[in-house]
């Protein structure tokens, strides 16, 4: 495994000038904790310390329900102005961050990956994202959300719209793993549906969230419409879901339960994206060297701490041996390292809770037969968290790899004689978030997606395309989640529907000059002569 030496002997970022905290500034640490929601009164602190060396970088504070309340009163009188803004003017800010993350992206990179430990390759892909996603729905909301002719009762007579109507406050519960991209591209529809937002990010990665909320008031967003209140997720969480009028989480299965069972009891909506053991199947017609580069990105994309990572890796018996062969070798050449720049190909675990996680997996799966390919170790000697991209065969269902989420950079090959057995296992899962799948006939690639339980599927690629296709729906099945982000789904989620009807001349209504028995009898014709109209 090759090693980038960007860690220095004093604990500094290759790139840096000094030590991480001194990269940071303390200056930037205090314009961003400004920008957070309190109430007043005394105040804890939450010690935050990046990945990369266990450094101290910032401390933030632990808000409580009452600097919920007070964010939540300030979004209710911001969206209520901001509700009737038309949409040309509701984009105009989110068209202006696009640009500005852009060329600011270098600030937000360092930042991200001080506070998660990620390579910068993987920063990116989240200013990417988010600038994909606002340039989408600044152009697009208008459009989706616009007032839609639908069919009347009675054509002629009755004339019926369907209109959307903002929520109002939506909370959005952020983890720390895509601290940009889960901050704000749930914000950015929500947002342009005319609603406020409240947005309370993981307590590792609260300065990015932060971050996203400055460029977007100076890119010309309202004060007070898109608010941060940091702390922990029992009573910061728990105080949004109990205020808000939405909430959209993305985290563990487990918390998203708990979200949605709080949400039901107050009778709002939610959204909810969760775990995944996301499979991908290698067809013996596949092109290896396409699906081996694909292998590499989708199971150590961001040290695998990614919801639409692969953790299962499926292989056709005819290629099974040259393509183990050629992934084991391209992963034993990844770079592991800490550096602010593009040297690095994989990064740290972001806590020591995280490496445990990895280790616990990898042991036990050992201890009970498992055979290590590549990887398997922790590497102290790069920093606190580091842990090799790991490969293991001959998993078994004993195993707690084999079914259990790992979300660190792990995968489990298996052999299949088939692709029908290649789907049936793939499908054998309690998840549902994304699967891959490679070969070269295009016509069984997308047959054999549409039978896999997953809410996402890519054909010749991992998970980039389908999270791309920002027009299209992105969630989970089964155990991976509730509701759907990107697309029209993904905005109008955040919205009320109301039906408003117009009835011209005739009322819907029987005849009161007829006994209610010939009445029916001349309503019932009716409908049968509307059988007969095309469209009806």
């Amino acid at each position: 495994m090759e090693t980038s030496s960007s860690v220095g002997a004093g604990g500094s970022v290759a790139g840096g000038a000094g030590g991480l905290a001194a990269r940071l500034g303390d200056e930037v640490v205090r314009r961003l904790i400004g920008r957070i929601t309190q109430a007043g009164g005394s105040r804890e602190w939450i010690e935050v310390r990046a990945p990369f060396t266990g450094e101290r970088l910032a401390a933030i504070p632990r808000g409580t329900a009452d600097d919920v309340r007070e964010a939540v009163d300030r979004a209710r009188r911001a969206q209520a102005r901001w509700a009737g803004v038309d949409h040309g003017a509701r984009a105009r800010p989110f068209l202006r961050f696009h640009d500005l993350l852009l060329e600011r992206q270098d600030e937000v990179l360092d930042l991200i990956q001080l506070e998660t430990g990620k390579a910068r390759v993987h920063a990116f892909e989240e200013v990417a994202d988010a600038a994909i996603v606002a340039r989408h729905y600044a152009r697009r909301a208008g459009e989706y959300l616009r007032p839609r002719r639908r069919r009347g009762a009675v054509p002629g007579l009755t004339t019926t719209w369907e209109l959307r109507h903002p929520v109002g406050v939506v909370g959005v519960i952020a983890p720390w793993n895509y601290p940009l991209s889960l901050a704000v591209t749930d914000t950015i529809p929500a947002l342009l549906a005319g609603n406020a937002a409240i947005l309370k990010p993981d307590r590792q990665t609260s300065l990015t969230a932060l971050w996203v909320v400055d460029l977007l008031q100076e890119a010309g967003l309202p004060a007070d419409l898109f608010q941060v209140v940091t702390g922990e997720g029992e009573e910061v969480g728990a105080a949004l879901v109990d205020a808000v009028d939405y909430v959209a989480f993305t985290g563990s299965t487990a918390t998203g339960r708990v979200v949605a069972r709080r949400a039901a009891e107050r009778l709002i909506g939610s959204s909810l994206e969760l775990g995944g053991k996301n499979p991908m199947i290698v067809l013996a017609d596949a092109d290896l060297d396409r699906a081996v580069d694909g292998a590499v990105r989708g199971c150590f994309a961001n040290a695998g701490q990614l919801c639409i990572s692969i953790e299962r890796l499926y292989l056709e018996a005819p290629i099974h041996d040259a393509f183990v062969e050629r992934f084991v070798e391209r992963t034993r050449r990844l770079r592991l390292g800490a550096s602010l720049d593009y040297d690095a190909d994989v990064g740290s675990l972001v806590s020591a809770k995280q490496l445990a996680a990895v280790e616990a997996h990898v042991r036990d799966a050992v201890e009970k037969g498992a055979t290590v390919l590549a990887g398997g170790r922790a590497r102290p000697d790069l920093g606190p968290y580091f842990y090799e991209p790991t490969i293991l065969t001959g998993v078994t269902e004993a195993m707690r790899v084999h079914s259990e989420e790992t979300f660190g950079p792990v995968v489990s090959v298996y052999r299949v004689e088939s692709a029908e057995e290649a789907v049936e296992r793939a499908n054998a899962s309690r998840y549902g978030l994304n699967a891959s799948l490679w070969t070269r006939d295009a016509r069984l690639g997308r047959r054999l997606a549409a039978r896999l339980e997953a809410g996402t599927v890519n054909v010749n690629e991992v998970y980039s395309a389908a999270w791309a296709s920002v027009d299209a729906p992105m969630g989970g099945l089964k155990e991976s989640g509730l509701g759907r982000r990107h697309g029209e789904e993904g905005i109008l989620k955040y919205t009320e529907p109301q039906t408003v009807a117009v009835q011209r001349w005739a009322p819907l209504a029987l005849p009161t000059r007829f006994d209610a028995g010939r009445a029916s009898r001349v309503a019932s014709a009716a409908l049968r002569l509307l059988r007969w109209l095309p469209g009806v």
